[in-house]
């Protein structure tokens, strides 16, 4: 049992301790975990079109393909992607969307849109490093957009962004 001193040492030492021992550890995530449980990536593009004239293949999606893993909603996050820039200035990038490849949405169909995420960053992403990947951590929302580029199954207001190495 506690007595009165004792106790107001424990919570003056919580008083002081660092914010950071506070602050949410990120659960590191991937673009499979972007699907719902159960639902292979093989079961969200269906057949698609072929031009053979012009070497392209347009994919047909599905229902699955709107189908989002409902667990990250509001969740804490950290993933790896690429930036198709949407808001640039002479600051850099702060509205983008994450894609898994490089050249998503401009050189090939979109990918599906759980496959896709709209970003609004607290810092601006600096214009010289768009073709970088990086590191995207914040808070992840379920949430159906349709943009110019493609439709998006998640969003992320991001606080932090870092490239991502291998």
């Amino acid at each position: 049992m506690l007595n009165r001193r004792s106790t107001l040492m424990l919570m003056s030492g919580a008083a002081i301790a660092p914010q950071t021992a506070f602050a949410a550890i990120a659960r590191e995530i991937t673009w499979d975990d972007l699907l719902p449980p159960g639902l292979p990536y093989s079961e969200i593009i269906g057949e698609g079109e072929v031009d053979e004239a012009n070497d392209t293949w347009n994919p047909i999606y599905d229902v699955n393909a709107t189908k989002l893993n409902e667990d990250l909603d509001g969740t804490y996050i950290k993933m790896p992607g690429f930036i198709i820039p949407f808001d640039v200035s002479a600051k850099g990038v702060t509205e983008f969307m994450l894609v898994p490849y490089v050249g998503a949405c401009i050189h090939t169909p979109p990918p599906p849109a759980n496959q896709l995420v709209m970003v609004k960053a607290s810092q601006p992403w600096p214009s010289d490093q768009l073709w970088e990947p990086v590191w995207v951590t914040g808070f992840m929302r379920t949430q159906l957009q349709s943009t110019d580029l493609g439709q998006t199954g998640y969003s992320i207001i991001a606080d932090a962004m870092e490239i991502y190495v291998w």
